[in-house]
């Protein structure tokens, strides 16, 4: 039976139930509004389109996350709600402050858009941050998080513009399949990483929240981050007002060197996360809480794939299995001991720690290392 504290667990099932509900209500009326917005062959080809640079951008954050993937219910739960919460959401928002405000087209591109879909976008990572934070390790988690929800509310949009370009009804296309082929040239070829990389920042914020010893730090870097994400946003759909030099300026001068900063950001964090573990675990061992000779093959990614490609030979896919749930469990101590010398530990720290020194305990005498002696069952 798991250790972990009953608030952890309430706060789990409350996540949980609120992402799924949501999830719900907004996917009904944008599953309508996506039916009823073109007729049904378009809709479909749409669809697709939109569809096609979801699989390569959710692989790209797959590979970033490596060292200690996030679980995939979450990382699903990140797609959803951006698809289905963020999108009603952000349209519901601007819907009534457009009747309301009566702000003009530009103002409502260039303002109003970014900080109602960064906020819809947003809330599903501070949602995270208030129920789920031990599931949040630092800058790389969040980043990953924020890519999620990003695709998923972009894939969603996608289908609506490439609706709207057909139809001729988004003012820029010339209508028909010339207009379907523009727009997915322009947003789903050249630009599938816009959403992804302005939700980043506040993704950015909320890793550094859950990784610093500074009180005050905690709540500017989510708010901090949440205004780089709007101003980055902002400045992207304020472009394409000034046609397409605008756009191809700001493309060139700003989100081209923007998204090799977040993956050149992504991929030294990943780096790092070597060098963290590799440290953590090895205090853990001289605590006698982890085997020192064992940190090589949970710390080195390709040391780890030649353990269970080596478990596997010797017994079969139960032993593979075995040995990834190891290396898991080794990964999910290290980050947690590392938050522990830092002074950032999460509140059931003792409870979670124990939880994985028991799998630890459990599955280490059934396996077995490259050159090490198969152990005797």
């Amino acid at each position: 039976m798991a250790a972990f504290p009953r608030a952890a667990r309430r706060d789990s099932v409350a996540f949980t139930v609120v992402v799924a509900v949501l999830v719900c209500l907004g996917a009904i009326p944008m599953l309508l509004i996506i039916a009823l917005s073109s007729a049904p062959g378009i809709a479909v080809l749409a669809t697709v389109l939109a569809a096609l640079p979801v699989v390569p951008l959710v692989l790209c954050y797959l590979w970033l996350d490596r060292y200690e993937p996030e679980p995939r219910r979450l990382l699903l739960a990140g797609l959803l709600w951006g698809a289905f919460v963020a999108t009603f959401g952000a349209l519901v928002v601007q819907g009534v402050g457009g009747i309301f405000v009566g702000v003009t087209d530009e103002v409502s591109l260039a303002v109003l858009a970014p900080i109602t879909e960064e906020a819809s976008k947003g809330l599903f990572l501070l949602l995270l941050l208030w129920w789920r934070r031990a599931e949040l390790d630092g800058i790389l988690d969040g980043i990953v998080y924020a890519g999620m929800v990003g695709i998923g509310f972009a894939f969603t949009e996608n289908i609506l513009y490439l609706g709207a370009a057909y139809d001729g009804t988004d003012g820029t296309a010339p209508g028909g399949l010339a207009g379907v082929t523009g727009t997915f040239v322009v947003r789903c070829l050249f630009s599938p990483f816009a959403h992804p990389l302005f939700t980043a920042f506040t993704g950015i914020g909320i890793g550094i929240a859950v990784s610093t010893r500074r009180p005050v730090l905690r709540w500017v870097a989510p708010l901090g981050g949440y205004v780089l994400a709007v101003l980055a946003h902002a400045t992207w759909n304020a472009s394409t007002i000034f046609g397409f030099e605008g756009f191809v300026g700001a493309y060139v001068l700003i989100m081209l060197p923007a998204f090799a900063g977040l993956i050149w950001l992504g991929v030294w964090s990943r780096s790092r996360e070597r060098s963290m573990l590799t440290a953590a675990l090895g205090d853990a061992a001289q605590r006698g809480l982890f085997p020192a000779t064992d940190i090589g093959w949970v710390v080195d990614l390709r040391a780890r794939r030649a353990a269970r490609s080596y478990a596997r030979q010797l017994g079969g896919k139960p032993a593979e299995e075995s040995m990834r749930d190891y290396q898991q469990a080794a990964i999910e101590l290290g980050f947690l001991h590392h938050r522990y010398l830092r002074g950032t530990a999460p509140a059931d720290f003792a409870a979670r720690g124990q939880e994985f020194l028991r799998r630890i305990d459990a599955i280490r005498p059934g396996i077995a290392f490259p050159g090490q002696v198969v152990p005797t069952r």
